[in-house]
């Protein structure tokens, strides 16, 4: 290897560390342990800074960008290179000293309902992120700022726009359903013991494509998906005993984003291209957008299909023969499609998960902004929570503290979930057109033609392309939201039986 790929792959082998150090502190370290998990955190994130700013690195990556093979990696290498330059040394260790806290704060403050308690933590983590934003540069709003953090290309703006847009087709296609006849869903919230729940959703992950022999799963407070290269990518999820699809689907949607990870080609492991160097992460994806994407298509497109219910249902039932012994593939496969307002982000239907995320878009914007003060933040979610979805979270576990984004620092990555929703419809559409058999080898249980193709046009490129390029690539265009409508719209007008002339309005 060159100069250039030797540290880079040093600095990736850094960030993988720091990756491991997550994962123990959100899946098995006692609570005893976040102070120093939060010193060793800043310790190595400080370590990584410290060799990518380093001018031996920077020259490396210049000669690098001469050679037409290492241009692109030599390039973001630069790009990340100038922009951390812009954040104080300070910034950087107590951002992570505070990260650490902060999400044990949350986690004690979500278990106990108690937003006082996390409040100052999040007031530091706010204070930050502004100092953050200003360091990094922006023209319109800070929070542009952040948002390149996580979709490069994306402001405030242009967000704005893409909302309107999905808000004017959400609300009315959501009236009219609510006015419908809603689907049997009692037998959801029957005991489901977590075993039964693990040992089928996990070989669907299998199933699906997710490698064993390099990842597993466990269960943390927040699921989520972490790889310490592609040899190493683990996926969490969270059991509840008497509401099955929040194990099940949220698994689905982490093995999309593990599915991702595996499949980077191995010739980018321990590069530039497998990893987020101004953000200090390991992640071998184009964007969280793009990553997302996928989350989103193997959970809801693929997940929560008519046909993959049609030949898995009788699975579920063997795991638990008692709990749906009177109910039919028909009714399970409506009933995990059911247009129902939720207090909970994550458990949320396609059709209004979105509008979780505005709201909390349109409050983390105002915080950023200073338009917002952290104390007002519970009762401001609970109306905006009423406006929109007509509901009340009777505490704020189920409220404002449900997520443990803020508390991460993540401020600038909500939008991403919904931009995958977009992403995940056209990488789809795509599929469908490349792949005419597509549907009849679902039908049959055989994803591996669905994951080779977005291996071949997704996967496999870690962050050598952007995901504007992606799409292209993949697509013929840029982000286009008329897929994920038209798809949204023909869903629900079938489960719920639309008339035909709000079908061709939506």
């Amino acid at each position: 290897m060159s100069e250039f790929q030797d540290r880079a792959a040093e600095i990736n082998d850094l960030l993988c560390v720091l990756n491991v150090l997550t994962w123990d502190a959100r899946t098995q370290m006692p609570s005893g342990g976040s102070a120093t998990r939060a010193q060793q955190l800043a310790t190595v994130s400080a370590i990584a800074r410290a060799r990518l700013l380093d001018p031996a690195f920077e020259q490396a990556a210049l000669r690098a960008q001469q050679q037409e093979t290492t241009r692109r990696a030599a390039s973001q290498a630069l790009g990340a290179t100038r922009a951390m330059k812009r954040i104080p040394e300070r910034l950087t260790r107590e951002l992570a000293l505070t990260k650490s806290a902060a999400q044990d704060a949350w986690a004690r403050a979500k278990d106990a309902n108690d937003f006082a308690s996390f409040a100052p933590h999040l007031q530091r983590m706010i204070s930050l992120s502004r100092e953050l934003a200003d360091a990094l540069g922006y023209q319109d709003h800070p929070y542009d700022a952040l948002l390149g953090l996580y979709e490069p290309g994306l402001t405030s703006r242009s967000l704005h726009t893409l909302f309107e847009g999905l808000r004017a087709h959400h609300v009315p296609l959501l009236k009219v359903i609510r006015t419908r006849p809603q689907p049997r869903t009692d037998f959801l919230r029957r005991c489901y013991p977590s075993e039964g729940q693990r040992t089928f959703s996990l070989g669907v992950a299998q199933a699906f494509g997710y490698d064993l022999t390099r990842g597993r799963l466990d269960a943390s407070a927040h699921p989520f998906e972490i790889s310490f290269t592609r040899q190493d990518v683990r996926i969490t999820t969270r059991y509840r005993e008497h509401f099955l699809p929040a194990a099940l689907f949220g698994t689905l949607h982490e093995t999309g984003h593990a599915l991702y990870e595996q499949n980077v080609s191995p010739e980018l492991t321990r590069s530039v291209l497998a990893s987020d160097l101004l953000g200090l992460y390991a992640v071998g994806g184009a964007s969280y957008g793009t990553h997302e994407s996928q989350s989103r298509l193997w959970e809801n497109r693929i997940g929560r299909s008519r046909t993959f219910w049609e030949l898995h249902f009788p699975h579920l039932q063997d795991h638990f023969p008692e709990q749906l012994a009177d109910v039919t593939t028909t009714e399970f496969h409506r009933a995990v499609n059911v247009v129902e307002p939720s207090l909970i982000r994550v458990e949320a239907d396609e059709l209004t998960y979105d509008l979780h995320i505005m709201l909390r878009v349109d409050l983390e914007m105002a915080l950023i902004q200073g338009d917002l003060d952290v104390q007002d933040l519970p009762d401001v979610w609970n109306e905006r929570l009423q406006s929109d979805l007509g509901l009340t979270p009777p505490d704020d576990a189920r409220g404002v503290l449900q997520d443990i984004h803020w508390s991460a620092g993540l401020f600038g990555s909500f939008p991403t979930y919904t931009i995958g929703n977009v992403m995940a419809s056209q990488f789809y559409e795509a599929a469908q057109r490349a792949i005419p058999e597509l549907n009849g080898q679902l039908e049959r249980g055989d994803y591996g033609t669905l994951r080779t193709y977005l291996t071949t046009q997704v996967y496999q490129h870690g962050r050598t392309f952007t995901p504007h390029e992606l799409l292209v690539r993949s697509t013929g265009r840029g982000l286009d939201p008329q897929p994920y409508l038209a798809y949204l719209t023909g869903k629900y007008s079938e489960l719920y039986d639309l008339p035909t002339a709000h079908r061709e309005h939506a």
